[in-house]
């Protein structure tokens, strides 16, 4: 019987490996379909019916009919061809194909799984795998609000659906971390609770990263460390920050982006101030690792900046954000083990 548990927990072990590969591969596949305006280019739900691509001239001729009915292609994108069309078609229907993927992939372990331990001891995978089932809701509800009234989907929707997947993510990696019984013998912890800030903090940052990729603010103000002449952008007025209009101008989002990544970095020079002053050495290696992710991170953000939110180093940057939750989830977790 123990044998047969130790098996089991391998083969559970492997799968949310698997997991949060092909999440980690969405988040970014999904950063690049905004990023080649590609998200609005299948403008039905097709739970099912869209699980394979179309076939045959008709079917792209359909898809494309489809498309010419949104503002986008009548205020954006009227001079498109079938050909042009076919590539935007590619990325959304690639990043569908692996929200298919995921939810298939895990569905049918979780039913050996379940199975196998029982519903309780398998209740935070069943958790998640409604927040996939949740995030496809999501996503059709992101891509909804920009098939009428707007070129674009709601910078609001879209900050949604990729908070979601990191909190996807972040729940997988916490798994698996439980699973290899990580920081068991852990005996000094971080106080202040300064890793749960410290992530906080970080997704607050993913929420506004996603408001500037969605209304293309990583386009503007392309100066760094000023806003063109000045640290406050010269196209509004300060006080205008305390105002919820603040969220959809693009120049104030784009400052809340920075000066968070500033607040970021602020609270990782406490921690690491608290870790060496109190000689906390098994902390060691994983604050090197986080700091130098979020140098990386601030470095590639800088860099996207300056060159007007460039396709490669703007998919760098959230791909970075992947490596900087991540290292993140594992301080906190860290601290947050209790000793045996």
């Amino acid at each position: 019987m123990y044998l047969n548990d130790k098996k089991t927990e391998k083969y559970l072990y492997y799968w949310l490996i698997t997991m949060f590969v092909l999440v980690s591969s969405i988040i970014i596949v999904g950063g690049l379909t905004r990023l080649t305006d590609s998200g609005l280019s299948i403008t039905e739900w097709e739970l099912f019916k869209g699980l394979l691509p179309p076939l045959s001239s008709y079917e792209w001729n359909y898809y494309f009919d489809l498309y010419k009915k949104i503002p986008e292609y009548k205020l954006q994108n009227f001079n498109m061809s079938l050909d042009e069309f076919k590539i935007i078609f590619w990325w959304e229907w690639f990043h569908r194909f692996l929200g298919r993927l995921i939810g298939l992939f895990f569905l049918i372990p979780l039913v050996y799984f379940t199975l196998k331990k029982g519903f309780k001891k398998t209740l935070s995978l069943h958790i998640i795998f409604f927040l996939i089932c949740f995030q496809g809701v999501i996503g059709w509800f992101m891509v909804s609000s920009g098939l009428i009234d707007r070129v674009d989907v709601s910078h609001f929707r879209l900050s949604l659906h990729l908070t979601t997947a990191f909190v996807i993510l972040s729940f997988i990696l916490w798994q698996i971390l439980k699973l290899k019984n990580v920081g068991q013998k852990q005996y000094h912890f971080i106080k202040y609770n300064l890793p749960s800030v410290f992530l906080f903090t970080i997704f607050l940052q993913i929420i506004f990263g996603a408001f500037v990729s969605g209304m293309d603010a990583g386009k503007i103000y392309n100066t760094w460390p000023l806003m063109g002449n000045s640290y406050f952008p010269d196209d509004n007025n300060f006080v205008n920050l305390f105002n919820l209009n603040a969220l959809s101008e693009p120049s104030l989002v784009q400052f809340i982006h920075r000066n968070l990544a500033y607040i970021i970095l602020g609270i990782f020079l406490i921690i690491l101030y608290y870790v060496i002053n109190n000689k906390l050495f098994n902390y060691y290696s994983t604050i090197k690792i986080l700091g130098i992710i979020l140098v990386i991170q601030i470095f590639l953000g800088v860099l996207t900046v300056l060159h007007g939110a460039q396709m490669l180093l703007a998919s760098m940057h959230q791909i970075s954000s992947i490596a900087l939750i991540s290292s993140s989830i594992y301080l906190l977790f860290l601290n947050t083990k209790k000793i045996n």
